[in-house]
């Protein structure tokens, strides 16, 4: 009988005789950019952390049902799957970067259940020469998109991440040999459905922020009134996808939130305390006049310790699911972190591996931990009102979804609506707008939790500036993404600065790398995703104002593909153009993976009659496709004459900041 766990590296999980299969009941290959930028960046880390780099790094674990048959095992996947095959994606990539090196198969272990696409475009991947994903040799009609998305995005983030930190090979080596996956065989004869149905409804493990809540609350054990505070300032800032009044009771919210504002009225966490004792009711709290026991404290529902919300805040605007944040709670907490200390000089890693670390080292640890728990308390109420008031979310309201930038109002009835947060009422109007087209450009070029140094940054200006106005903060922020852009996305590799040094610091930057804005612009160059979101955004605010419907409606989307819009080999021979053009940043634009895909390889013409009636991908690739000199065919002429035009525009936005 076999073992029920095995540990396997992902060398011989992947390389084994094994087989795995993704049964037709489980859903279809879904991870996008974050979840793929997320898995390679915790492979990267454990190499880079010097005490892990020569041990095991556990990356999870792969549910499994032994199939009976003839031939090596056969497992159907019970759990598991998405990580299974981008670990198989990646092991196909590094297999045809590092031909020679690596002691594992070219071929694919994993089969896709009455999938036929899925198991066509896997075995296309593991059979094309690198750099190819084998799509060109497949019909339209024989494509997972899906799939193919998964690898050209490792295949495009994989160098970025890696090669400017350690040789591949040396990822590689870790990846297959360190980076160990538990599989979990269930016993013979398991009931499936049963199995599934215990899967779905059992209770999660603590988390590492529940954790941190439990240590914090420590250092009030003998304080009753300071961990009722404590605990209704986690409750409220903890859902993310509400606005942090939502968290108290109408008597609560009119004494700690001005009305006209919606400011902070309380000026330390001893007054939050205070107002929190004085409009709480001995009917409300459960044991209210006996001290409450850590235990207890952590298992009273959200909404219950100081009040229970009232009625008026069960309508519709009140519903969690309407607004999304763009960031969870754990990584939210050690962007506090970071603008709570940073003034101090405190630089964190914003990994909510790190969570416990931090705060261990930084305010629980020493002397006085209680009064450094106050504190950074008190910060975390103040940066989760700025943040709901002063950050984009995506909404989701009366059957529409897009980006928002709105804080919460109310009345002294118990009304509640979101209005516009800088201007007037209207969020489409005016700064408000410029600053959400803005913050998503940031959002989106770092899709990853841990590199969204924008955020620190546009927390730490509302939290240093007690009066905020939208004109002074879209400049501040646009003087972020040009630093970030020119600093260190464009700048020569031993000139680039870091990201907190950006954030922290002032004086004069190396704006334009040695060598001129084109040759730093050219394909192969460009490793950072805000260098066309911040073109595209320059364009918005150009064209805004025009005719031109669609640059009006733009919003911005997840995208991580680099297009040649004139194509590097195209289809049914076509005449190349040169490298020097085909490769110029006039003939490139930023395209989702998923849109564009099967058009890689198409004239210039044909992908014009793709986007024909359908929003568009990227403003420059929009300009490409209507551009005058394109009108007898897009050439080497054309592209230097928009590549001359794209660049006015990035050194006119450069020299307005000067």
């Amino acid at each position: 009988m076999p073992e029920a766990i095995t540990q396997l590296s992902v060398g011989e999980l992947l390389g084994g005789p094994e087989r795995y299969l993704i049964p037709m009941y489980q859903r279809n290959y879904a991870w996008e950019e974050g979840e793929i930028t997320q898995l390679l960046q915790d492979v990267l880390d454990g190499l880079l952390d010097r005490d892990r780099a020569t041990r095991n790094y556990y990356l999870g674990s792969l549910v499994v049902d032994r199939r009976d048959g003839h031939g090596p095992a056969l497992f159907e996947t019970l759990d598991g799957q998405q990580r299974l095959t981008t670990l198989s994606l990646l092991a196909l990539y590094l297999n045809k970067r590092l031909p020679g090196t690596l002691d594992w198969p070219a071929a694919a272990k994993i089969e896709f259940e009455n999938r036929p696409r899925s198991t066509a475009t896997l075995q296309a991947i593991a059979g094309a020469a690198l750099p190819d994903d084998g799509s060109e040799g497949l019909a339209a009609e024989q494509i997972n998109s899906g799939i193919l998305a998964g690898y050209r995005l490792i295949r495009d983030l994989l160098p970025r991440l890696v090669e400017d930190q350690v040789p591949l090979s040396d990822f590689a080596s870790f990846l297959f040999e360190r980076v160990q996956i538990m599989r979990v065989e269930v016993p013979v004869n398991t009931d499936l459905n049963h199995y599934f149905e215990v899967m779905n409804n059992r209770g999660e493990q603590l988390e590492k922020h529940e954790v941190l809540k439990a240590r914090l609350l420590e250092k009030f054990k003998h304080d009753e009134q300071a961990q009722a505070c404590l605990h209704r300032i986690w409750e409220a800032c903890s859902n993310m996808e509400k606005y942090v009044q939502m968290g108290f009771t109408p008597a609560q919210r009119r004494a700690l939130f001005d009305h006209v504002e919606g400011r902070l009225t309380a000026v330390d966490f001893q007054a939050v305390g205070d107002v929190l004792a004085r409009t709480a009711s001995a009917a409300e709290v459960p044991g209210q006049g006996d001290a409450l026991a850590l235990s207890a404290i952590l298992e009273m529902p959200t909404c219950v310790a100081g009040g229970r919300v009232a009625e008026d805040d069960a309508g519709d605007d009140a519903a969690p699911e309407r607004f999304s944040s763009v960031i969870n709670f754990p990584n939210f907490l050690l962007q506090v972190l970071q603008v709570h200390l940073g003034e101090n000089g405190v630089r964190l890693t914003l990994d909510d591996k790190q969570l416990l670390p931090a705060f261990d080292q930084h305010v629980l640890s020493g002397e006085h931990a209680a009064e450094r728990v106050k504190a950074f308390a008190f910060a975390l109420l103040r940066c989760k009102l700025l943040y709901d008031h002063g950050v984009i979310k995506r909404e989701f309201h009366n059957a529409t979804d897009g980006w928002s930038l709105k804080r919460f109002k109310y009345t002294d009835k118990g009304a509640i609506s979101y209005v516009a947060s800088f201007g007037g009422e209207d969020e489409e109007a005016g700064v408000n707008r410029s600053l959400l087209m803005l913050q998503s450009a940031l959002h989106v070029s770092a899709p990853s939790q841990v590199y969204k140094y924008w955020l620190t940054a546009a927390l730490r200006y509302l939290y240093r500036n007690v009066a905020v106005t939208a004109g002074d903060y879209l400049t501040y922020l646009q003087s972020v993404a040009r630093s970030f852009v020119f600093d260190r996305g464009l700048a020569l590799e031993q000139e680039r600065l870091a990201y907190y040094d950006l954030i922290y610091t002032s004086g004069e930057r190396q704006r334009v790398a040695d060598g001129g804005l084109a040759a730093r612009l050219r394909y192969g160059n460009i490793d950072n995703n805000l260098v066309f979101n911040w073109l595209d955004y320059l364009l918005w605010e150009q064209y805004k104002d025009g005719k031109d419907s669609k640059i009006k409606e733009f919003v911005f989307t997840f995208r991580s593909s680099v297009e040649h819009y004139y194509p590097q080999n195209p289809m049914l021979d076509h005449p190349r153009l040169s490298k020097k053009a085909v490769d110029a940043f006039g003939n490139l634009c930023l395209i989702s993976h998923s849109k564009n895909s099967r058009l890689s390889n198409y004239l210039p013409d044909a992908k014009k009659q793709h986007y024909r009636g359908q929003t568009i991908d990227s403003i420059k690739q929009h300009l490409m496709m209507e551009h005058p000199e394109a009108v007898e065919g897009w050439g080497e002429e054309s592209i230097r004459t928009h590549e001359a035009e794209m660049l006015e525009v990035l050194e006119e936005g450069l020299s307005r900041s000067s």
